[in-house]
């Protein structure tokens, strides 16, 4: 019965992992359809595109599927998805930003304002808590890709802005209107990126305490688990000690 157990287990865990899976794959699909709609299908002349593309390579998004949402832009009728930024505290007072793709602002409004109710959050108005983070381009190279100094050396003649390299890999941040040029440019003398993306990084953290990050972890994976959202971002604190506690658990 032990052994039984076990592979149940495995099998619900592998479940999971494969339905995860398949709700990032359909949230980078519809970046690619969106950013290919509304510009041109070749990433060669459409940044936003190319940008999206390199984001489903760094999750291994299978090229099939790619090409698939790339032609989906061009089909007749379809959904016409809006990109809308959603802005509110969780519990302890944290500010949270969502970005969301829909075809729906009223649904999709209903129901991360839900998902922020249940949790013990309020949604805001937009630009309330915007003015806490700066929206940035941040490009991830392995570690493999050069030592601290070439990569510092090749960030600076990008136009990036910094440079942070550990045992882990090499983080470079540039303005968010700069990311599609300096992207390219480090692709050009470094290969392509491990990824390329534009989140929002906190000017200034909120610590709170192990209930409380339970909570915002909770409302955090009650947001992502909406088709239409995108990406969530927030700007709690809390120590390693807690979050290896609270994400294991």
């Amino acid at each position: 019965m032990a052994g039984h157990s076990q592979f149940k287990n495995i099998m619900h865990r592998k479940g999971r992992q494969d339905a995860a899976r398949s709700k990032l794959f359909a949230k980078l699909a519809r970046e690619i359809t969106t950013a290919a709609r509304n510009g041109l299908p070749d990433p060669d002349m459409n940044a936003r595109l190319r940008l999206a593309i390199q984001a489903a390579r760094a999750e291994n998004m299978p090229k099939d599927n790619i090409e698939r949402a790339i032609k989906k832009a061009a089909g007749a009728g379809g959904e016409n998805y809006e990109a809308i930024r959603y802005e509110g505290y969780g519990p302890g007072g944290v500010a949270v930003i969502v970005e969301a793709l829909t075809d729906n602002r009223n649904r999709t409004g209903g129901a991360i304002r839900a998902v922020f109710t249940k949790h013990g959050g309020n949604l805001g108005a937009t630009g309330a808590v915007a003015h806490m983070f700066s929206h940035v381009g941040e490009i991830v190279y392995p570690a493999s890709a050069g030592s601290a100094d070439a990569m510092l050396e090749a960030a600076i003649e990008a136009g990036a802005e910094d440079v942070v390299s550990d045992a882990s890999g090499h983080t470079i941040t540039c303005a968010f209107e700069d990311l599609s040029s300096v992207s390219d440019a480090l692709q050009a003398k470094l290969g392509p990126a491990a990824s390329a993306k534009a989140p929002w990084k906190p000017q200034q953290t909120t610590a709170v305490d192990e209930e409380k990050a339970a909570s915002i972890l909770k409302l955090i994976g009650g947001l992502e688990d909406d088709d239409d959202v995108q990406n969530v971002y927030s700007n709690f604190e809390v120590s390693d000690a807690v979050l290896a506690k609270l994400t294991a658990a």
